[in-house]
């Protein structure tokens, strides 16, 4: 059973940094490419990071120059770096595998970031 816990959201001012992180259970984690997802509500979630086994990375439009995603294999756990916070942002955070994402399953409860002066 694969299962991913998000953590590090909060309230920050315009311009600020946040770093988020997924816990993944499963010791094959690091075969895994994975992605981080932003939903806000009455909206689709939307693909923002993703990152494959090793250290290949890609991006949305919306946060390509402000945001980093990496991986901690050893420690089971994706990151996200989040610089130059805008208020359009604001939104639940969740990480899971591209496959994950497209079956609709995996998903945790997300983490919540709020972008607001």
């Amino acid at each position: 059973q694969v299962q991913f816990v998000e953590s590090g959201g909060g309230f920050v001012q315009p311009g600020g940094s946040l770093r988020l992180s997924c816990a993944a259970s499963g010791s094959i984690f690091r075969i895994y490419a994975m992605g981080w997802y932003r939903q806000v509500p009455g909206k689709q979630r939307e693909f923002i990071a993703g990152i494959d086994s090793g250290v290949s990375t890609n991006y949305a439009d919306s946060v390509k120059g402000r945001f980093t995603i990496s991986r901690d294999n050893s420690k089971n756990t994706v990151y996200l770096q989040m610089n130059s916070l805008k208020p359009e942002d604001t939104a639940v955070y969740y990480c899971n595998t591209p496959l994950g994402a497209t079956k609709n399953v995996y998903w945790g409860q997300g983490t919540q970031v709020t972008v607001s002066s």
